[in-house]
């Protein structure tokens, strides 16, 4: 296994990156406010999760953390261009983000639009040009497109603005988040898997998979959390906005008293562990099952550091 990085070394190396890769002008337009509004969306305070989880997989699985980065910036990208809709007047409305005015408050609805049409396109260039083999390459392309498309992401946004005229039950509200944030936390580890060359049918990947989709609804638990007992300034963003769009959280079906466990999230991922490795057949290697453990144990406390970002 390679060098273990910090979070911020995951930060610093993802963010030179992504400004990297949008530093180069369009061929014969010169500076353009499309590709201002893509840098300002991009480099506007991130956390960074999801290309963090793509780098720490990759390392963990024996993958090269330098040889994955193009598919974290591309995951990235994927996941600002869904925030710029997000706050669009269509979607949520909202005129903040991080901190800063909304894309659309800064650059008006139609550069706001087609910079987060450019995003998406540019996750694919640089997918396409990873120094990757073709067959990974190929595989990120299926991954991204899979995740963020109308079987995952998307799907996810379409249920809830579905929701925001009828309640949710708990089972719709699953599968609603299922897909509006884990469809691109499953991406994040599976791309990571894919350029570290662990094969999809392998046991360790199906189960890293399964893992993933419940740190995606840990995730979505802490975000409905925070919107309630959070404040504007903390969070950077408007807080009280899935009340004010009468949107069925998990707070909305549950109450406030679930926030208490809170701090033990991280452990409640970690005591899955028994129930992924129960997902291995009997006939695998008992090495195998060593394996697996390892890396979800590792997987844990990825996620526990992941929470730690999202409290700064």
């Amino acid at each position: 296994m390679s060098k273990k990085y910090t979070a911020d070394e995951y930060i610093s190396m993802i963010n030179n990156s992504l400004m990297a890769y949008l530093s180069s002008e369009p061929s014969g337009a010169g500076e353009t406010k499309m590709l201002e509004a893509m840098r300002y969306s991009v480099e506007n305070g991130g956390k960074r999760i999801r290309p963090m989880l793509t780098l720490e997989f990759c390392r963990m699985c024996g993958g090269s953390v330098e040889a994955a980065l193009p598919l974290a910036c591309a995951i990235e990208f994927i996941h600002t261009y869904s925030l710029i809709h997000d706050d669009l007047p269509c979607m949520d409305n909202d005129d903040f983000r991080r901190g800063k005015p909304s894309c659309h408050k800064q650059f008006g609805e139609a550069t706001a639009l087609l910079a987060a049409d450019a995003l998406v396109t540019a996750a694919f260039e640089v997918i396409a040009n990873a120094k990757l083999s073709a067959e990974s390459r190929i595989e990120a392309v299926q991954l991204l497109s899979k995740g963020g498309g109308d079987r995952g992401m998307l799907y996810g946004q379409e249920l809830d603005k579905r929701f925001e005229t009828m309640r949710a039950s708990e089972s719709e509200l699953l599968e609603l988040h299922a897909h509006k944030t884990g469809a691109l936390i499953i991406a994040a580890v599976e791309l990571g898997c894919a350029a570290a060359g662990v094969k999809a049918d392998t046991a360790i990947r199906k189960s890293l998979v399964r893992y993933a989709a419940e740190v995606g609804l840990v995730f979505q638990i802490v975000d409905d959390i925070l919107d309630v007992t959070s404040t504007t300034e903390e969070l950077g963003k408007p807080v009280g906005s899935d009340a004010n769009n009468d949107k069925t959280t998990f707070i909305t079906l549950y109450g406030l008293q679930g926030r208490y466990f809170l701090p033990i999230l991280p452990l409640l991922l970690l005591a899955c562990l028994p129930r992924r490795l129960a997902t291995v057949p009997d006939e695998g290697a008992a090495q195998d099952k060593l394996t697996i453990a390892i890396a979800l144990v590792q997987a844990g406390v990825v996620v526990n550091s992941m929470l730690a970002i999202i409290a700064r």
